[in-house]
């Protein structure tokens, strides 16, 4: 572990290439490379089991395709082990792929409990079906260089330079951040607000193999101004965008913004879009293209 941040209703770690969120119902990995997230499952839900957690309600295991597969170890090798390794563990558990599976994709395993109503002693003080929750992933590839060379340490001196220097910092501007700029290169931020809420973004600015990824569960009305807010700040050629919310999030019905196809002024193309909707969470995916349009936003 190489920080610890927290608030009375979230804390934060961060080890060398994962983040970890820890609030009172839910538990949050991000993590790149080739770690093996997976592999600690086993011993989380035990630990959730001792301090009076003994039913997961939901679960959620996403991830682009790999860049570089070969590069995976086991139980990561392919999503086709991945779903074996889970099922292992959550018996009724569903797979998808969403995207095309020749070119970019996605990939989603899911597990919900929904229709089942926990007891006191399963959860303390705290209702799940009036708790709203809601997540938006936005993952940036082929990303443009001057915006990526604030990320290398022969530009910039510190995290917090490369912070403000590119802009992530005026995002969502009540975050608290915690950053750390790797060396050669390389960047990692993670945020709280005072309402709990998270922000973190991983980023990797080799110019064969750029990518952002960034999340965040803000709750919002609208996201559209907040997609433009993050592609403006990195500059892709490519994004997935994924939103998942509950019912009683305020983003339940808002995801129908991304459904449409936008002006032909617009910067980017919509080359994908999915929906799913699942026993507790709406899905939105949606994948765009750079059109060389000279406006930027969607």
């Amino acid at each position: 572990m190489t920080h610890l941040m927290e608030n009375w209703k979230q804390m934060f770690k961060r080890t060398s290439e994962s983040s970890m969120f820890v609030s009172k119902r839910r538990w949050i990995l991000k993590t790149c490379g080739t770690t093996t997230p997976l592999k600690c499952l086993s011993q989380l839900i035990k630990l959730a089991s001792l301090n009076g957690y003994k039913i997961i309600t939901d679960l959620f295991y996403s991830r682009k395709n790999f860049i570089r597969p070969e590069a995976q170890v086991t139980p990561h090798k392919g999503f086709t082990e991945e779903v074996s390794y889970l099922d292992t563990l959550f018996p009724n558990g569903r797979s998808y792929c969403l995207g095309s599976m020749n070119l970019e994709c996605w990939y989603l395993y899911t597990f919900s409990r929904s229709d089942m109503k926990l007891s006191p002693g399963h959860m303390i003080n705290e209702g799940v079906e009036s708790d709203p929750d809601q997540t938006i992933e936005i993952l940036m590839q082929n990303l443009d260089q001057n915006a990526m060379s604030v990320f290398n340490k022969k530009n910039i001196l510190s995290a917090s330079d490369a912070t403000s220097m590119s802009g992530i910092d005026k995002i969502l501007p009540n975050m608290h951040i915690d950053d750390f700029l790797f060396d050669p290169c390389g960047y990692s931020m993670n945020g709280i607000n005072e309402k709990g809420e998270y922000m973190t973004i991983h980023i990797t600015p080799e110019n064969l193999f750029s990518y952002v990824s960034f999340e965040t569960n803000v709750a919002m009305t609208n996201y559209r101004n907040l997609i433009n807010q993050v592609i403006n700040t990195f500059k892709p050629g490519k994004f997935i965008v994924t939103i998942f919310a509950n019912k009683c999030s305020l983003a339940y019905e808002t995801m129908k913004e991304l459904e449409v196809e936008y002006s032909k002024e617009s910067h980017w193309k919509r080359t994908d879009m999915q929906c799913c909707n699942f026993p507790s969470y709406n899905l939105l995916f949606a994948q765009y293209s750079y059109n060389g349009k000279n406006n930027c936003s969607i």
